[in-house]
């Protein structure tokens, strides 16, 4: 199946136009007039293979979905929950073990991304799981696995989501996990800390382990099957919290106290307020699972809300048990001797992202592949209100969400891909649609003039001090890359700078633009990714593409690229800034490094050319690229992702861009 070559004019901002009108002097336009057919042959083969591909993998009910890669707390996690909830008899467990056991690095520990450096918490996890899947401690693997955590500081310096693993197979005391008290439910919106003032994701995992918290269950082990070996000190590993000398002299020792103190009030005899807030939390759980893959159709609380359901003495056969237990199955890929475990689906980012792409390659609204897919599209748009409304009321609600089914977690960045694809490629039946994702996106800026991923917000630095927000994502503010996408969106969709709304997006992407001429990618890998959302999205809004702050991003991309036209970037760069921009090499980020830098300086900047040219001869004989490394972020410095769609689609897209910009150039019509 192939997609029509006609070019879908008045699908796109008049920004093409105004690129491909800028004209080379003559004896540059001489030499490209020689060289042009051959690079527009080659340019045309690539693009068809990768469409080939792309098409090849389109569902027949209208999607793609490509594989969600993470790393190896996946399976070591799984193995952890099995052994608490006392189901090690599940025959799927040394499947999983068995791909456990490949993921371990050749000196002993686990990584959170290929190339990675070892991560305390997913060797901790790693060893402890294949240790109770029956692996010998004096073997080999283990042993090294053994030092690598100890050399790392041992089980007792590991965050607080491992902490409650330990504590409910009683490696460690209840105590020494930070409280979170159930009574969270109950704090009044208008509080500075209060359920809805925390990432929709965070929402997913407090209550679960403030219920788990409180009821404290223990699956005792034994003693063979202990890790007392991977603590340095056993002491410290069961202290409540590190002893304060003096009055509190920071935020994280004013929290620390405050934990200390919540300790005190869990071990009183009147609690009045538990009874009511067990119930309220229960409920609130039970109807987040309504219509949805799982709680908060992500693997964590997937995991966390079995182990709350036992708690509270559901048995087994319960169907909310049951299904809890088939949506945690169904992110199962079994491959020969091993299951590998996704972090959740990713069905309608996927889409958004291929039809757009496809839309760019000339795929018209006609087409039956869009017709499809639009109608798929249309059938996922929410059209029911939930946690997002509270900071956002009345509101027509609207909006994408990430997986097949989470009716609760619309988000902007998926809202802002598929309504920008749907304009595009959607025809006629995906104008209300369009409308109303569109208001919704309106609606959801935060003041700051930039847009977060879930929830209309405000940043609070203090909430980062917070015990249990160790996993570096307890907020959800504005980010630059989700920004310049829906200002990209705005400008498909006839806005520009000239309205204020986007005049506020703006203001934002240049308070937060590095000092180097980059913006941060908080959901893609990174400083790439963010530059390259950012000036396509500012160039989608008519902003003036000379200005200084603009080329100074230019420039940064241009400096970061490699001889060969290729970029990369490591997930290592959020750990360490000074690596921005540099990492092995990739089709998406080339893919990204070369949109960035034709929003600014068009389809002839020789920076560009040499990109496009490196993704065709890297391209292979299946259609699309081969990439090992992960381009996808989940929380910064703690999980990362491989979307294995990201070096197909992106790449055809760049090559579908700058075909359309020197097709539209009339000195090589």
């Amino acid at each position: 199946m192939s997609s029509s070559n006609g070019i879908n004019n008045g699908s796109a901002p008049g920004w093409y136009a105004a690129i491909a009108g800028e004209r080379l002097d003559t004896a540059v336009e001489s030499e490209r007039r020689r060289t042009r057919p051959t690079e527009r042959d080659e340019i045309q083969i690539s693009l068809q293979r990768a469409k080939n591909r792309l098409f090849s993998q389109h569902h027949s009910e209208g999607y793609w979905v490509g594989e969600l890669q993470g790393d190896s707390i996946l399976e070591s996690e799984y193995i952890l929950l099995k052994f608490i909830l006392g189901q090690e008899d599940d025959p799927a467990l040394k499947f999983i073990a068995n791909y456990l056991r490949r993921l371990e690095q050749p000196e002993g520990g686990w990584n959170l991304f290929p190339g990675g450096k070892h991560d305390l918490n997913g060797t901790v996890k790693g060893y402890f799981a294949l240790k109770l899947m029956g692996d010998d401690p004096e073997s080999p693997h283990m042993q090294a696995a053994r030092q690598v955590c100890r050399e790392l500081g041992g089980a007792e310096q590991c965050n607080s989501f491992t902490k409650f693993y330990l504590a409910a197979l009683g490696q460690i005391s209840y105590d020494a996990c930070p409280v979170i008290p159930p009574e969270i439910i109950l704090l009044p919106k208008w509080m500075y800390f209060n359920l809805y003032a925390v990432s929709a994701w965070s929402r997913t995992m407090i209550l679960p382990l403030a219920i788990v918290g409180a009821r404290r269950p223990i699956r005792k082990l034994p003693p063979q099957r202990s890790i007392a070996e991977l603590f340095n000190n056993p002491e410290a590993a069961n202290s409540p919290s590190q002893r304060l000398k003096g009055l509190p002299r920071s935020w994280r020792e004013m929290f620390l106290l405050l934990d200390l103190s919540l300790k005190r009030y869990e071990k009183t005899v009147v609690t009045p307020l538990r009874p009511r807030a067990m119930r309220e939390a229960e409920k609130w759980l039970i109807e987040h699972m309504e219509g949805c893959d799982g709680l908060g159709a992500i693997f964590p609380p997937m995991v966390y809300i079995l182990i709350v359901l036992r708690a509270l003495a559901y048995p087994d056969d319960h169907p909310l048990v049951m299904k809890a237990q088939k949506d945690l199955r169904d992110l199962f890929i079994q491959e020969g001797d091993t299951i590998r475990i996704q972090p959740c689906w990713s069905p309608v980012w996927d889409t958004g992202i291929a039809l757009h792409a496809l839309a760019e390659a000339g795929m018209s609204p006609e087409h039956p592949v869009a017709e499809k897919t639009t109608r798929w599209l249309l059938s996922k748009e929410c059209r029911q209100g939930s946690d997002w409304m509270k900071n956002c009321p009345g509101i027509e609600p609207s909006g994408w969400f990430f997986e097949f089914n989470n009716p609760h977690y619309p988000d902007v960045d998926d809202t802002a891909m598929v309504v920008m694809a749907l304009k595009r490629a959607g025809g006629p039946t995906a104008e209300d649609a369009v409308r109303r994702g569109l208001h919704w996106l309106l609606a959801m800026q935060n003041d700051d003039g930039g847009w977060a991923a879930f929830d209309r917000t405000r940043s609070r630095p203090i909430l980062e001090h917070i015990p249990f927000a160790d996993h570096n994502a307890i907020q959800d503010p504005s980010c630059p890359d989700i920004t310049g996408r829906v200002l990209e969106c705005l400008g498909h969709n006839g806005l520009t700078k000239a309205q204020p709304v986007v005049q506020k997006g703006i203001a934002f992407l240049r308070n937060t633009q590095e000092k180097e001429g980059c913006w941060f990618g908080r959901w893609g890998v990174n400083y790439i990714y963010g530059t390259w959302q950012v000036l396509t999205g500012l160039r989608a809004v008519g902003e003036r593409m000379d200005r200084r702050y603009v080329r100074h991003a230019a420039n940064w991309l241009r400096l970061c690229q490699k001889p060969d036209g290729s970029w990369g970037e490591s997930c290592q760069t959020y750990e360490n800034p000074e690596l921005k921009g540099r990492g092995p090499s990739t089709a998406s980020q080339t893919a990204w490094g070369a949109m960035g830098l034709m929003a600014v300086a068009g389809a002839e900047d020789s920076a560009v050319r040499r990109a496009i040219q490196w993704l065709i001869e890297n391209q292979n004989p299946q259609g699309d690229w081969d990439e090992p490394w992960f381009t996808g972020t989940g929380f910064p410095r703690v999980f990362y992702l491989k979307y294995h769609l990201y070096r197909l689609y992106f790449p055809l897209m760049a090559l579908a861009r700058y075909r359309r910009l020197v097709s539209a150039n009339p000195i090589y019509s």
